[in-house]
């Protein structure tokens, strides 16, 4: 009997809306959260809340109006908060109180890029994680050092206080309470339509800019293959000579690519995969475990403790959909990763 996720009583999510407005992170927020999605019952219920009445200017030369002010923000379960004018920019003391009110009553506190400079200024995030764009976390780190910043994690879930790294970050935080509040079926078929991976390893090392390589066809092919062998031993030797390189310049170049070395990054590879087989098929863990390389339930449940902080069965008990509507429980996901950052770096 697998369990059912129970979305939160409060579906109401309200983006707040300022002059100055960081127009796509605003944009990621309505993407996810304020499209009407009839397929799915229940969905949330989406308000934009501004900073003051009136015309408020956004990035890119246009104005909106919004339907709601500030007060509206105590009523509602989630609040989105797209960037801030600036790191150092104060916030207003109103912007300020109605943020604290909201999260003394119960809502949960999202931010996307420079957003948690908001949260920073009103308090929230002392002593706890939170991360934000690689550009501003000695920023953060200097005027809040209160905050216990990762500089390298795409996002972080405090539990109800969530905050991001860059705008795509954004994406995949959105993407991530989705999960959290539906499941994982939902979640990937929002991140389908938006023709987005529903889930990203790695952190923010992999996109600080590089040189670009000169041939990437071929090592983002190894890439594949290895995700291809997952179930098999990959002894980095091998991985070299599938990308055509010595091992030395195969690291060298992994490591600028990824952000991880790639002993590191078939771990993410692996786990991944049992996130995707624990999520989507009944398959018992020692399956999975032999599925994804790991060769034995206890070394499964061992990475997952310390990467995820939970062990296997916890995962799929919080994001299993019901298994009687798969067709396929042995489906492969269909989406890679880390190739769309070498096509980026291909253009």
């Amino acid at each position: 009997m697998t369990a059912k996720i129970a979305p939160p009583p409060n579906l109401t999510v309200a983006a707040l809306a300022y002059d100055g407005l960081a127009t796509f992170e605003f944009g990621i927020a309505i993407e996810v959260f304020g499209l009407k999605r009839p397929e799915f019952d229940p969905w949330y219920r989406f308000v934009v809340c501004a900073e003051r009445r009136g015309s408020l200017r956004a990035v890119g030369g246009f104005s909106l109006r919004a339907t709601a002010g500030l007060p509206t923000l105590a009523r509602a379960g989630t609040i989105v908060i797209p960037g801030w004018r600036g790191a150092e920019t104060p916030v207003p003391p109103a912007i300020v109180a109605a943020i604290r009110r909201a999260h003394a009553l119960g809502a949960r506190l999202l931010t996307i890029c420079s957003g948690v400079f908001v949260l920073a200024q009103a308090g929230l995030l002392d002593g706890r994680r939170a991360t934000t764009h690689w550009r501003y976390t000695e920023t953060l780190r200097r005027l809040h050092p209160r905050v216990f910043v990762d500089p390298d994690v795409l996002y972080v879930d405090e539990g109800t206080i969530l905050t991001s790294a860059g705008s795509a970050a954004g994406i995949d935080l959105c993407l991530h309470l989705v999960r959290r509040d539906f499941g994982a079926a939902r979640a990937n078929e929002v991140a389908r339509r938006m023709v987005v991976p529903p889930h990203r390893e790695g952190g923010q090392a992999q996109f600080i800019p590089r040189p670009v390589p000169p041939k990437p066809g071929r090592f983002s092919a190894a890439l594949d293959w290895a995700r291809a062998r997952l179930d098999r031993a990959i002894p980095v030797a091998a991985f070299a000579r599938e990308a055509g390189m010595s091992l030395r310049s195969f690291q060298r170049r992994f490591r600028e690519a990824t952000g991880l070395s790639p002993a590191d990054w078939l771990l993410a590879e692996r786990i991944g995969r049992a996130k995707e087989l624990l999520e989507t098929t009944a398959l018992p863990v020692e399956r999975i475990a032999t599925e994804c390389g790991f060769g034995a339930a206890d070394t499964l449940r061992h990475h997952f403790r310390a990467r995820l902080g939970t062990s296997p069965r916890a995962w799929r008990a919080r994001f299993q959909p019901e298994l009687k509507k798969l067709k396929n429980p042995l489906r492969r996901a269909t989406v890679s990763y880390f190739p769309t950052l070498l096509d980026t770096e291909r253009r």
